[in-house]
């Protein structure tokens, strides 16, 4: 990961890191309803149970607090549950094993693990992922926009205070779509799934000088806020089906009360909300 963070250096006090899928990018949805969970149909052949089984998928991935997990702690969630209510999935318990053990969740990591001799639910999981990431770049890129409002608080949060984004997403992806819309502009580092966790992205910024008071993460998703809170910095959520107004309290509200060292009282009020909507039926 050092090498990610070569010619990074701390400029300005403050520090704003961000998510990139369903939080910039309004990308997930997208991703899981069109890649993520159809590949997993394909790849189990699970088609007679397709429309709840995608159902639960999108519900695990996108609208309750598991939202933005891991791709294969994702998978073994709903692995799970299709074992228990419609069909035996060889092999799980290894594959659930390896989401519980492995420093790293990631193809790379998980080829590893198969060199060393794992078994079927493995090697299913690495090509479903696999044909995910081939889904996902064969989407049309007109369907890979930021959400209203993001670049233009990008722009707005880069004059006061350095931005990093901290995705776990495709590195490849990640940068495509940045630079596409210009959003790449209006950051100083980039750091996607090769650079390890989100927290341990956050913990190696903090090494780079920033105090924790001085550092707020944006995120969409539980994990975003469990980065945030295992480095003792800031969390700021943009809710999903409320994205754009989530962006411009952002730039109007947050970031104001970020710079005036302020911002406590209001992050609680904000995790109250991020809460009662991910637990809010759509």
């Amino acid at each position: 990961m050092s090498g990610i963070f070569d010619g990074f250096e701390k400029r300005r006090g403050f520090l704003v890191c961000v998510d990139s899928d369903g939080c910039a990018m309004d990308t997930m949805d997208i991703k899981h309803t069109q890649c993520f969970g159809p590949c997993m149909v394909k790849e189990w052949g699970l088609g007679q149970w397709a429309g709840p089984i995608l159902r639960r998928w999108d519900e695990i991935n996108l609208y309750t607090m598991t939202r933005g997990v891991n791709r294969f702690k994702g998978l073994v969630i709903a692995l799970g549950e299709i074992d228990r209510t419609y069909t035996p999935i060889e092999g799980l318990g290894e594959l659930r094993s390896w989401t519980e053990t492995s420093r790293e969740l990631s193809n790379g990591a998980l080829e590893q693990e198969i060199a060393r001799g794992g078994g079927i639910c493995l090697q299913k999981a690495l090509h479903w992922s696999q044909e995910v990431n081939k889904a996902i770049a064969a989407l049309p890129e007109e369907v890979k926009r930021p959400f209203p409002g993001a670049l233009e608080g990008l722009e707005g949060i880069h004059k006061f205070a350095d931005v990093a984004v901290v995705s776990s997403a495709n590195r490849q992806a990640v940068l495509e779509e940045w630079e596409k819309y210009g959003l790449a502009a209006h950051v100083d580092l980039i750091l996607a799934q090769d650079a390890g966790t989100k927290s341990a992205c956050i913990a190696a910024l903090l090494e780079k000088g920033y105090a924790p008071h001085h550092v707020l993460m944006v995120g969409d998703a539980p994990g975003d806020r469990s980065a945030a809170e295992k480095n003792g910095v800031y969390f700021y959520p943009i809710l999903v089906r409320h994205e754009e107004e989530s962006w411009k309290e952002l730039t109007e509200k947050a970031l104001p009360l970020l710079l005036a060292e302020n911002y406590a009282a209001y992050g609680q009020e904000k995790a109250r909300a991020f809460e009662a909507n991910l637990n809010t039926p759509g």
